[in-house]
């Protein structure tokens, strides 16, 4: 081979290596170029997210009794410190007509409101029925609530298996007792294993005196259910099923009418006539025994700080259960959060039911002495340990229960319910038909509306 076409190899070879190298390094060059871009790319994501969880948000929650609820401020003063951009503001509609007023916000279509606190299960049943309730089962997937948390009490309000309200407060009904009354007579506390017959026995033994000075063995308050619920602790009975008659509640009908026939607890006319409340006759000392809902516990305890109650020195035992029951069953009733169908700020306001209605927000509201729906050890050692509840093991045990029946169940027709029930109880209280004559018309009625 020549020179010159030695040469010409040799330089076509440089050509072609350069040529490799260079492709190399523009390889390389795209390679960082990319790495950079998804760089920029994931920061500018995270900082969208960053920016998005800053937005300052506004909620509107539906309520009553700001004032006289001390959890309310302990909830939205907790969340702000976890949320600083989140503004929680209320709008109290008031107790007395709560359900129906906020039904009739709701009703304009674009209330204002993002949180709805449900009172009772007739208003929740309402407000499912005219979709102004958001449905929570997506919510509650993603941020993977374990209902199972709520004793029991989601499964009895899901709409055909979807829950549109989460609870947050769960109060159940206990025994109150008097032990200076108790001492003074030389009688044995209420324990926490009581059958119905244990309790009226106990009852009669704590009666004693007349006039002004008469203690009474027990109390029922006027509502129905301080009667009728008895009926459904053991489980094969409920409050909304006429289809075999209402007679499963005449027991306890003949038992509290003879006690009041016997003068052990106060007659139910009079009571109602006169509006007497049940603290003012437990407070006062004039009754040994009140069975009531746990929601009476940071009352009592308040009105003694403040030297309102006489009663001083009492405890809590449980429910007393039918023959077969276990101990510790009893009726509850809940409080829900749910979120408007019509609220501009639905992820928002899921996230603070999640705080509220979870384990975090229990704590809060175990730590003002009212029970949350969740109920772990070491929510109720909050409860217990607060200044003022009995140190008695057994008001401790006392809030420990096995099953809870809601005092009404879902229904669509609960509100109409709920009003047969009650008219017809005040008539056997008050003894204008005969027990037979009222669970009689009970049925019909409740039948007629059912089909």
């Amino acid at each position: 081979m020549s020179k010159t076409k030695k040469l010409i190899s040799t330089v076509l070879a440089s050509v072609m290596f350069l040529s490799v190298f260079a492709g190399c390094g523009k390889n390389e060059g795209n390679s960082s170029s990319q790495q950079q871009d998804s760089q920029i790319s994931k920061a500018n994501v995270e900082t969208t997210a960053a920016k998005e969880e800053e937005k300052e948000v506004k909620l509107t929650w539906a309520l009553w009794d700001y004032e006289k609820t001390p959890y309310y401020k302990a909830l939205i003063e907790e969340y702000k410190k976890i949320k600083p951009n989140v503004t929680i503001e209320y709008k109290d509609l008031g107790s007395s007509n709560y359900q129906t007023v906020l039904g009739t916000q709701l009703a304009g279509g674009d209330s204002g409101l993002d949180i709805l606190s449900v009172k009772d299960i007739p208003g929740y049943s309402a407000m499912v029925n005219a979709g102004q309730l958001e449905d929570l089962s997506d919510f509650i997937k993603k941020y993977n609530i374990d209902t199972s948390k709520y004793s029991g009490t989601t499964e009895q309000i899901a709409v055909d298996g979807k829950l549109y309200a989460l609870p947050f407060r769960s109060d159940f009904w206990v025994v109150f007792y008097n032990k200076d009354l108790f001492d003074k007579a030389g009688v044995d506390y209420p324990t926490n294993d009581m059958t119905m017959k244990d309790y009226d026995a106990i009852a009669r033994k704590m009666t004693s005196g007349s006039g002004s000075t008469k203690v009474y063995g027990a109390h029922y308050h006027t509502w129905r259910s301080a009667v009728q619920l008895f009926g459904i602790l053991d489980g094969k009975h409920t409050i909304l099923d006429p289809s075999t008659g209402y007679d499963f509640l005449k027991p306890y009908y003949e038992i509290i009418l003879k006690e009041q026939d016997d003068g052990i607890v106060q007659d139910y006319a009079t009571l109602k006539t006169s509006s007497t409340h049940y603290s003012g006759v437990f407070e006062n000392n004039s009754v040994a025994m009140l069975n009531m809902g746990s929601w009476f516990i940071s009352t009592l305890m308040n009105d003694i700080k403040t030297g309102k109650s006489e009663a001083k020195n009492w405890g809590i035992v449980k429910y007393p259960h039918p023959e077969g029951v276990a101990a510790g069953t009893t009726l509850g009733t809940i409080t829900t959060l749910g979120v408007a169908s019509s609220s501009k700020n639905k992820d928002a306001a899921l996230d603070f039911i999640n705080f509220v209605c979870g384990e975090e927000g229990a704590k809060v509201i175990a730590s003002t002495g009212t029970f949350p729906a969740i109920k772990t050890d070491d929510i109720l050692e909050k409860i217990t340990s607060l200044e003022g509840f009995p140190k008695d093991e057994n008001s401790k045990e006392a809030l420990k229960t096995v099953k809870t029946y809601l005092e009404m169940p879902m229904n669509p027709n609960s509100a109409q319910i709920e009003t047969i029930l009650n008219d017809q109880h005040d008539a056997i209280m008050t003894k204008s038909v005969s027990i037979e004559e009222g669970l009689k018309e009970m049925t019909e009625q409740v039948k007629a509306i059912i089909g």
